[in-house]
């Protein structure tokens, strides 16, 4: 019963890690676009450690990487949406 709640909390702050991330793609723009290679970095390492955390049976590592790899790379899907966003209403604009 323990480890269900223990589970259950940590899949609650994983879907958390969703709206973090767009918010946080909203606040940093700029960084976004000169930081977009260490971000997938970011993420890469993240999945590798979740993975050897999942084997080592660490859970609370596991949850606390899959959470830095749920927020950066809403973080980069967000800032692809807003770009996208920018660049129809320049074109907009030019008719």
């Amino acid at each position: 019963m323990q480890e269900l709640i223990k589970w259950i909390v940590g899949i609650f702050v994983l879907v958390l890690g969703i709206p973090i991330g767009n918010y946080l793609a909203k606040l940093t723009r700029e960084e976004l676009k000169s930081g977009q290679s260490w971000f997938k970095l970011i993420i890469l390492f993240s999945f590798i450690g979740a993975v050897l955390s999942l084997i080592l049976k660490n859970d609370f590592l596991l949850f606390a990487l899959l959470f830095i790899a749920i927020v950066t790379s809403r973080s980069l899907i967000g800032k692809r949406k807003i770009l996208g966003k920018k660049t129809q209403r320049k074109k907009k604009k030019q008719r």
